[in-house]
């Protein structure tokens, strides 16, 4: 049997709320499922149901409140993210995961040639051929050739939505978290997206999505999760 690429296990979420002398909001508990390698996992459930914060749990962007997250990469060691070092997560988001979130955070004033290829030149690929393959990836989504030397906070949220998907998915790793990568897009932008997941996936990439458009959710998907099941109920 195959060792999943990602486990969860009685995992739950509560946000404290410090302008309501320190109440305790649970939003998520006992999720549990796992994700294959090759296989795309999408999430539903309506909007404010825990959605992002699930991905965020798994990326480290929020500690679990409670259960176990294990990232398996293929022929390494698990990692339990809820109890991780920071250097491990450090290696585990260079290495193994990768997140596409709903925003673009990147330093200022660095073209977007620049921001795509960056991680191919972190892990030792010459300058000249990462970007060249950002290139390639900035030609595939559509982005201007004159736009590809200027800082991509001067880009509309279209333009920066494709920056945001190019730059986590040059690089290949083994699990993908996708957080609404085509909520800003074109119909044929979106259709490249689309191309691009079940390329990942053929590869071997695990996928963990959501979809605003439910056409992208049905497109892409192996198997779909009801989020709404691990939502606390009064």
């Amino acid at each position: 049997m195959n060792t999943p690429m990602l486990e969860m296990a009685g995992v739950a979420k509560n946000f404290t709320l410090h302008n309501q002398s320190g109440m305790q909001l649970q939003v998520m508990s006992d999720a549990s499922f796992s994700v294959l390698a090759g296989e795309c996992v999408v999430l539903d459930g309506p909007s404010g149901m825990g959605k992002s914060t699930l991905l965020k749990m798994i990326y480290a962007n929020y500690l679990a409140s409670a259960g176990r997250i294990t990232v398996t990469p293929p022929r390494g060691i698990p990692v339990e993210v809820t109890q991780a070092s920071p250097r491990a997560l450090v290696q585990l988001r260079k290495d193994t995961i990768g997140y596409v979130s709903q925003f673009l955070r990147v330093i200022p004033r660095v073209p977007a040639l620049d921001v795509v290829a960056a991680d191919l030149i972190d892990d030792g690929l010459g300058a000249q051929s990462a970007r060249e393959e950002a290139r390639e990836w900035l030609t595939r989504l559509r982005i201007p050739e004159r736009l590809w030397s200027l800082p991509p906070a001067t880009f509309s949220g279209g333009e920066q939505q494709r920056i945001n998907i190019a730059r986590n998915m040059i690089k290949p790793r083994p699990l993908l978290l996708l957080d609404e990568p085509t909520a800003s897009l074109d119909a044929a932008n979106t259709q490249t997206v689309i191309e691009l997941i079940r390329e990942a996936t053929s590869r071997g990439v695990a996928v963990l999505g959501i979809f605003h458009d439910a056409h992208v959710g049905r497109a892409v998907a192996s198997r779909r999760i009801d989020v709404t099941h691990f939502r606390t109920r009064a």
